[in-house]
């Protein structure tokens, strides 16, 4: 399934952009891509739609976000560290975050790997239309022993 949330990520600017749902299963079929892995794509999309229209923009600087036990167990200690982190620097408001955790706690296995982790928080800002700042590109995409530090 994250390979073919990667794809769509890197040919469609914008979820609007995506062609009717038919159409994409075609075109994703047709790129090599198995019926049941485009079915759990798709369906993880439209929940991570219905995420989006629950988006608003707003949370009160104070607040403090809580992980109940099923959340700590289904995400695990590095993907709560890896939130933790995105949030603190600023760049994924409490909404946000709101969705990123809902869609990850929507993908079975425990605990959540970091990796697959990084593509939620990816596919969270493609699906608000809104782009990552480039060092967060860089902590989404790079692999920390492939980085250069100068």
């Amino acid at each position: 399934m994250f390979d073919v949330l990667v794809y769509l990520y890197e040919t469609y600017w914008r979820p609007d952009a995506c062609p009717d749902t038919a159409q994409l299963t075609r075109k994703l079929t047709a790129v090599g891509f198995e019926n049941d892995e485009i079915q759990e794509a798709l369906n993880w999309l439209e929940g991570l739609a219905v995420a989006g229209d629950a988006y608003h923009g707003e949370q009160s600087e104070h607040a403090l976000r809580v992980y109940s036990a099923a959340e700590v167990e289904h995400l695990g200690e590095a993907s709560i560290g890896f939130v933790s982190f995105l949030e603190s620097a600023g760049v994924l408001p409490g909404p946000m975050r709101e969705m990123v955790i809902d869609r990850a706690m929507a993908i079975p296995g425990a605990p959540m790997d970091l990796e697959d982790l990084k593509i939620i928080v990816l596919m969270v800002f493609w699906s608000l239309g809104e782009e990552p700042d480039a060092l967060i590109l860089d902590e989404l995409f790079v692999a920390p022993e492939d980085r250069l530090i100068h």
